[in-house]
């Protein structure tokens, strides 16, 4: 009995193993640029803040989007770190901690939503996710908001 006892503490090991490799509890990314636009409305005052991730494409010699998310409380903003010399955001989704980095990073305020009028220029559809949607499916996760 003990061999039995030895092989099945072996496939459930496994099996736990190999669960956990496939619900990383990390996820990293690097994009060309980093915005953090205030959206306002007609009087000036701010309706929300989100972020919108970007990379460069030298095809068309313009950024597009990869993917935006809503700033849910202050500790999603970016964050300058100085060695290496970069900007991150951090934020938690399901147990898992995702962090974009880049080297670039502008602050806008607009009346206009930046994210929907890149659409124009790269449809939703045709976006580089920021996760593989593998890792992503695993931990319950919508698309990149």
């Amino acid at each position: 009995m003990s061999t039995f006892w030895s092989i099945a503490t072996f496939i459930v090991a496994t099996a736990v193993s190999g669960a956990a490799e496939q619900s990383p509890s990390s996820l990293t990314e690097r994009v060309d640029m980093i915005e953090l636009n205030h959206f306002v409305d007609e009087n000036g005052r701010e309706v929300f803040q989100q972020l919108i991730f970007y990379d460069w494409s030298t095809q068309e010699k313009r950024f597009h989007v990869r993917a935006w998310r809503l700033v849910k409380k202050p500790s999603q903003l970016p964050t300058r770190r100085w060695n290496p010399t970069l900007y991150e955001c951090v934020w938690h989704d399901d147990g898992v901690r995702k962090m974009v980095t880049s080297s670039s990073m502008r602050e806008t305020w607009s009346q206009q939503d930046p994210e929907r009028v890149n659409r124009e220029f790269l449809s939703e559809d045709r976006r580089i996710p920021l996760w593989d949607p593998q890792a992503t499916q695993a931990n319950g996760e919508a698309a990149n908001h």
